[in-house]
């Protein structure tokens, strides 16, 4: 009986420790195995930079515009991403305006700064680069009076640094740089420099044919393309890297022709032409008359010469003749000086037209107004013109009455001058005009030289790296969790089942 008691005891400590050892060898491997999964299943996520931020402010000669960018910190090829997020128009006319006022300069700025940093992150605020670029209206004061210009950036600079923001200054850009980030804004937004691919990456389009860009401001007009061959001047020539591509590109710009500089100059035209009293204005529609004040026209260095009695007025009427009309405006530009191979005008260096064009600013405006911005061609877009230039004054002015007077009376001139720049001067035929495109925007953002700016300034920030995090993937993340649990319940159920094995077998080994 002892005996047979004693065996029953052994088989139960066997059985007890068999089962214990189970749970336990089931707690080790579950926990190697979590450990492992937890090593081997691991990969890499990136989480992005912050944004960056820049405010470009464009000063130009008839009005000022701010404009508000976002690009990631890690860059694509050391040039960031940049889209706009923001534009604000500045109340009032041109910072040049404000000459004999430079305090007014550096507080019409305000509403637009407080709305801009509304919209980026206040802990971003810092680290925000700030510029204020002044174009052709403030180049033409300069010809006239440095110490005016000086006054009205240091009230400008003393405006934005009064904001958290990284100000880097308020200056002047030239013609040459003007013209060329416009360029760059055209075709970084239309993609010829890069590309998202459909394989979720970015990519350098080969062979991408570059758009030309062609400007019209208040003063100043550019012309700016990547021509088929090499470039004779090398004064009109600008490079840039982009993208770890270099582009050689063909750049001018023309002061005193931009499109309110060229009325100012036809207008002295007229009057020198006709003399005092009476001037016969054929780019006016017909029963149109005002009384102007040579002081007003005679006020730019764009016109050379002064007549006697600058404090008189003359009487200038209307004439609707398309024909007298473009003759005029002929008149103010040079088109036999050439000492190179080709020229656009005034004896200008430039290679024959290649490629597509855009044409922004006063270029589009005027052309928008009479819809002429889809792609119509030269004949149609001539008779349009010429339409518009013979109605009268009281039909015009019955037929669009919200448009203001001003802009309403100079339509005609505005559309012609630009037909005479284009194919007079830029040398653009029947054939090649239907590779001009009239826009304002490409892609949801703005054409003009601030984009391009903040292109190019982007080169010179440093480069952020993204955080980088341990992730695991989704099922190796359940597994491991599954071995993690099982690990932790068969240690549980190991302890007391030991514990009450060792009681138990104890307690019958009393007995025996």
């Amino acid at each position: 009986m002892a005996a047979a008691m004693k065996v029953d005891a052994v088989m139960c400590r066997n059985r007890k420790g068999l089962a214990v050892g189970c749970l336990i060898c089931i707690s080790i491997v579950s926990g190697i195995i979590a450990l492992i999964l937890s090593l081997v299943g691991t990969r890499n996520i990136y989480q992005p930079s912050p944004n960056k931020y820049g405010l470009v402010f464009d000063a130009g000669s008839s009005h000022t515009s701010l404009y508000v960018y976002q690009w990631p910190a890690h860059k694509e090829n050391d040039t960031g991403i940049v889209s706009q997020v923001h534009t604000c128009a500045v109340q009032g006319s041109g910072l040049s305006s404000y000459a004999d006022n430079p305090a007014q300069a550096g507080e019409v700025l305000k509403p637009c700064m407080d709305e801009a940093l509304k919209i980026i992150p206040s802990k971003q605020h810092r680290e925000t680069r700030t510029l204020l670029g002044a174009t052709a209206g403030m180049r033409l004061l300069k010809l006239q009076n440095e110490t005016k210009i000086q006054h009205i950036f240091d009230e400008v600079s003393k405006t934005l640094s009064q904001y958290p923001v990284n100000f880097q200054g308020a200056r002047i850009l030239d013609g040459k740089e003007e013209g060329s980030l416009g360029w760059v804004t055209i075709n970084y937004l239309l993609g010829t420099f890069i590309r998202y691919s459909y394989i979720r990456s970015w990519i350098h389009p080969k062979q991408a044919q570059m758009f030309g860009a062609m400007d019209l401001g208040g003063a100043s007009t550019q012309m700016t393309f990547q021509p088929s061959g090499d470039i004779e001047d090398k004064s009109t020539e600008m490079i840039f890297r982009l993208y770890g591509y270099d582009y050689t590109i063909y750049t001018h710009s023309y002061l005193c022709y931009g499109q309110d500089q060229a009325l100012k100059r036809l207008l002295v035209h007229l009057i020198e032409k006709h003399g005092s009293g009476n001037v016969k204005h054929p780019c006016y529609p017909k029963g149109y008359s005002a009384t102007v004040h040579l002081s007003s026209v005679y006020n730019s260095p764009c016109v050379t010469r002064s007549p006697g009695n600058i404090e008189s007025n003359v009487t200038v009427e209307g004439t609707g003749d398309s024909y007298e009309c473009q003759r005029s405006f002929r008149e103010i530009f040079n088109f036999s000086a050439c000492t190179n191979t080709s020229c656009s005008f005034n004896g200008v260096y430039q290679p024959p037209v290649y490629g597509e064009f855009y044409a922004f600013s006063a270029f589009y405006y005027t052309f928008n107004f009479l819809n002429l911005t889809c792609g119509q061609s030269l004949s149609v877009t001539n008779t349009s013109i010429w339409q518009y230039c013979s109605r009268d004054w009281t039909e015009l002015s019955a037929s669009f009455p919200s448009e203001s007077t001003r802009r309403l009376l100079e339509y005609c001139s505005s559309a012609m001058y630009i037909l005479t720049l284009l194919l007079d001067g830029y040398r653009f035929s029947s054939e090649t005009w239907d590779n001009i495109h009239f826009a304002k925007q490409a892609g949801n953002a703005d054409v003009g030289w601030t984009l391009g700016y903040m292109l190019n300034l982007t080169n010179m920030i440093p480069s952020e790296e993204p955080s980088l995090l341990k992730a695991h993937d989704y099922n190796i993340w359940v597994a491991a969790i599954f071995f993690i649990v099982l690990s932790v319940v068969a240690g549980l159920v190991a302890a007391p089942l030991h514990c009450y094995c060792r009681n138990a077998c104890a307690e019958q080994a009393w007995w025996t």
